[in-house]
């Protein structure tokens, strides 16, 4: 089997970035990179804070926010009235479970492949309230119809409040079929949390297409907002019993003011974040979205050639749209989360690339992405020189 191609270049794209050029940065889906446009449009609202902070606190902000928030709420297709911005998934995962009152008996399930930051906030909030977590394993292999079997048969009606599952999962790179398990999840009952964290500007898929009592994506990773830049949707139903995380002044005003206005927040990432949409549009959406697939698809497959890994046993993400591909590493290396922290920096320090590494279920994966700023040489690269410096140790 032939690697696959890379993409042609998207012309100028690079150029829209300030990163530094002597780092190959193949890990976009940590912490995102923020268009030169998106900065300095931010930086425009900054210097309008600063020259005089009272009269932007005070006069038109909280309409701003909400001009703001209904361009992301269009863009990610959900309802604006039913969207309230947050500075990111674990915020608005936390801003949902502790407004669902959860009481003794009461159980949140997840499964194995969740985000980290959220399974802390799931264990506090029950450790809190008396509630119990309950993790539902995943084998990576698992089919669609498979996966969702495993969650019909880990729900409990009546003692299961809520449900969360990823829509691409942060650790393993999957796809999860969020329509199907949401669907499964309501003939029991259970609300769902879709922790979409990654879905915003790299996944086709409207909020409203998957239905879930709630959901949360950042938007200052794919869909180039400036960091802190994320949205929660509610369904109508819940809407009125979220609480934010902390109380101020527009409390009063109900869903969705009182969870975005936390008195003197720097809100000039959300009044830039329409920027990176409109940066996002210019490039072409679905032409970003497919570059950027088959840039993570090509790094995926040299790599893991290059490290010995058979092309079938290349982890599948579940669609075409993934920027996102796993490798799995040699047994023994990075199965823990100190060994897989350590290895990121020595990749970091000695091959010049930025790259994700994790351990599940022990086994060590690196995780790739694709981004328009890459180039297949990158991947190239960090091919070439990975063998030998896992070989040293």
């Amino acid at each position: 089997m032939t690697v696959p191609r890379p993409p042609e270049p998207i012309p100028g794209a690079r150029l829209l970035f300030s990163l530094d050029p002597s780092v190959s940065h193949l890990n976009h889906g940590a912490f995102g990179a923020v268009p030169i446009p998106v900065q300095r449009a931010q930086q425009r609202l900054r210097d309008e804070m600063e020259s005089n902070p009272l009269r932007f606190f005070t006069q038109g902000l909280v309409d701003r926010i909400a001009h703001a928030r209904r361009h992301l709420a269009t863009f990610i297709g959900a309802d604006p009235d039913g969207t309230t911005l947050v500075g990111n998934v674990t915020a608005g995962a936390a801003v949902v479970l502790q407004s669902l009152a959860l009481r003794p008996g009461d159980e949140v399930v997840t499964t194995d492949h969740g985000y980290g930051a959220v399974a802390l906030s799931v264990a506090r909030e029950c450790a809190r309230t008396g509630a119990v977590s309950r993790t539902l394993p995943v084998p990576l292999s698992a089919t669609d119809e498979e996966l969702v079997e495993i969650v019909r048969d880990g729900l409990r009606p009546g003692r299961t409040r809520l449900l969360i599952v990823d829509q691409l999962t942060s650790p393993t790179a999957r796809l999860f079929p969020t329509s199907a398990l949401v669907a499964v999840a309501r003939e029991q009952g259970v609300p769902v949390l879709v922790d979409a964290a990654h879905a915003p500007g790299m996944l086709p898929t409207t909020v409203a297409s998957v239905g879930a009592d709630f959901w949360v994506g950042n938007l200052h990773k794919w869909a180039y907002a400036p960091r802190g830049t994320a949205a929660l949707v509610v369904a109508e139903r819940w809407r009125e019993r979220i609480q934010p995380l902390v109380v101020s002044w527009e409390q009063d005003a109900g869903f969705p003011t009182r969870v975005e206005w936390q008195a003197t927040l720097d809100y000039t990432g959300w009044l830039a974040a329409p920027v990176g949409l409109f940066t996002l549009r210019s490039l072409g959406v679905d032409r970003v979205r497919a570059h950027n697939a088959a840039l993570a698809a090509y790094g995926q497959r040299v790599v893991g050639d290059a490290l010995g890994v058979a092309p079938e046993r290349l982890p599948e993400p579940g669609g075409p749209a993934v920027a996102m591909r796993l490798v799995p590493l040699p047994p023994g290396v990075a199965t823990t989360l100190d060994t897989a922290r350590e290895l990121r920096a020595r990749i970091a320090d000695r091959i010049g690339a930025e790259v994700s590494v994790a351990g599940w279920n022990g086994r060590g994966y690196l995780r790739l992405c694709g981004q328009v700023y890459n180039t297949p040489e990158e991947y190239d690269r960090l091919a070439v020189r990975l063998p030998t410096l896992l070989a040293q140790g």
